[in-house]
């Protein structure tokens, strides 16, 4: 048994160095690469997928695993050890499924496809991407039949972003998350305050923005010797190891707060990243959030029941006003919170206000379901995106990079991934509700810029669970009940009619 355990243990360690190799080579595609890289860097990405895959599925791997799993041999090992074995038998099995031909064939269509979706935003011409996406959704279907887990084929994607989930459960609880935010919607649109709401004449150079990004990331206790910040297309966070994570944001001039939520959001992931349970569980399979779902709760709830809470503007304000930035045109205290929290029905998704964008998450997903389930194609994908956002906003693309092409998450093969952004909406929610009620002095906190005492919270009830519970467990144990939307909405609720003076 000690050899077997420690094979499993010094792989792990391989197999997490050689992600962190790739997540290197994805990071640099997407912020320093020259773009006449991406010939080479789709070789390489597809070569250590390939090895991390080889070595997952490996006979010696997987037998030592199994010697490990059985009955009388499991019973004598430590709990410590039991718990990766657990997970490990679950994990590895699944993997031993896909062919190492697949995981290279799809590397390499997906790094290809990544640039092509750039380009395609770049010249506002679809047809440059949707052969990739034709490729990719092939690819996925083939996926899905490999994988076989029972009932929709969209299973067998959403259980990789969040484990146990299904279509059935994401239909129900999703279209009860519909009707409630347009009916919450279509109240505010009736509010005079709605009405009459204008925007803010605000410009913020890159400079500036970039300095407030830094300023806020330290605030928040990101550190930067273990973490770093930079720009790209699409903001992400990605963990190249447990004392090295980096996040990236965009800087627009026509939507200059959009760096600084972004930035906020992309923290939230970070401060996840480097807080989850290392130790004794350091370079296995329980070192690592046990959902994207949970994952983005953390994002989410960073962005904005933190982000755009009133006594974060309390604190931050002056420092733009006057300590820090001394900018100009910002108008007063309260027409700033109003202005950052607007409900505007918007195109863009990762800039929607924090009432509908569950309803961008909803789009995507009944988008994705009938792609895989064959009930519409690749070539219809603009126009029933710009119907279906017309009907759910009221807003229209005029280009494609507002619409069907401003996402990244499909030219890299993440289908499956989009729902655990309105999963994690909620998860925030009702983190965010028990925060208030364990520590009564959290907004005065938040309004001295006093954050530690949160990310304490979350590290002692979230980051250091790793996998050892599930996503659903570890909400329950926090929270006393599993993903409730009702909680979310109730959030909503209360905050915008407050702010938009509605009964």
């Amino acid at each position: 048994m000690n050899e077997s355990l420690k094979f499993i243990y010094n792989l792990q360690k391989e197999i997490s160095t050689f992600s962190g190799i790739s997540a290197l080579l994805g990071w640099d595609q997407m912020t320093y690469m020259p773009k006449l890289g991406i010939n080479k860097r789709s070789q390489q990405s597809s070569l250590i997928s390939c090895i991390i895959h080889e070595k997952i599925i490996s006979d010696t791997f997987w037998n030592h695993i199994r010697k490990l799993n059985k009955q009388n041999n499991f019973d004598k090992l430590q709990i410590k050890d039991q718990i990766v074995v657990k997970r490990l038998y679950k994990d590895v099995r699944k993997s031993r499924k896909i062919p190492s031909k697949f995981i290279e064939k799809l590397s390499k269509t997906t790094t290809i496809a990544y640039n092509a979706w750039e380009n395609a935003r770049d010249k506002n011409d679809y047809k440059i991407f949707s052969p990739h996406l034709e490729k990719i959704i092939h690819l996925k279907k083939e996926y899905c039949d490999i994988i076989d887990i029972p009932g929709n084929l969209y299973n067998s994607l959403i259980d990789d972003y969040e484990e146990g989930m299904t279509v059935d459960l994401l239909k129900m609880e999703f279209n009860r998350l519909e009707i409630k935010l347009t009916e919450l919607l279509k109240k505010i649109k009736k509010c005079e305050k709605f009405k009459n709401q204008k925007d803010l004449d605000i410009t913020i150079n890159s400079k500036k923005q970039q300095e407030i990004c830094n300023f806020i990331v330290s605030k928040l206790g990101l550190p930067n010797n273990r973490s770093r910040i930079d720009i790209s297309t699409h903001p992400f966070t990605t963990s190249i190891g447990n004392n090295d994570v980096r996040i990236t944001t965009n800087i627009k001039q026509n939507n200059p707060f959009f760096s600084l939520f972004s930035t906020i959001h992309e923290s939230g992931h970070a401060l996840y990243e480097l807080g989850i349970l290392k130790g004794e569980y350091l370079d296995t399979v329980i070192s690592d959030s046990p959902s994207l779902g949970m994952h983005e709760s953390q994002s989410r709830f960073w962005e904005n029941m933190i982000g755009k809470n009133i006594s974060f503007w309390k604190f931050f304000y002056p420092y733009l006003m006057k300590k820090e930035f001394k900018i100009n045109k910002l108008g007063n205290f309260d027409l700033l919170y109003d202005y950052i929290n607007q409900v505007k029905p918007s195109l863009i998704r990762v800039e929607a206000d924090e009432l509908t964008y569950c309803l961008h998450v909803i789009l995507r997903f009944n988008l994705e379901l009938d792609l895989i389930s064959d009930k519409i194609n690749v070539s219809e994908l603009p126009q029933l995106w710009n119907e279906n956002i017309n009907n759910l906003l009221g807003v229209k693309p005029n280009t494609y990079k507002e619409g069907v092409l401003q996402d990244m998450h499909w030219s890299g093969g993440n289908f499956g991934y989009f729902p655990t952004y309105a999963i994690g909406s909620i998860y925030a929610a009702q983190i965010y509700d028990k925060l208030q009620k364990v520590n009564p002095a959290l907004n005065d906190e938040i309004e001295l810029g006093n954050f530690s005492n949160i990310t304490n919270w979350l590290n002692n009830n979230i980051f250091n669970k790793g996998r050892i519970m599930t996503a659903d467990e570890i909400i329950k144990n926090i929270c006393g009940e599993t993903l409730n939307s009702d909680i979310y909405i109730n959030y909503l609720k209360n905050k915008y009619f407050k702010i938009y003076e509605c009964n």
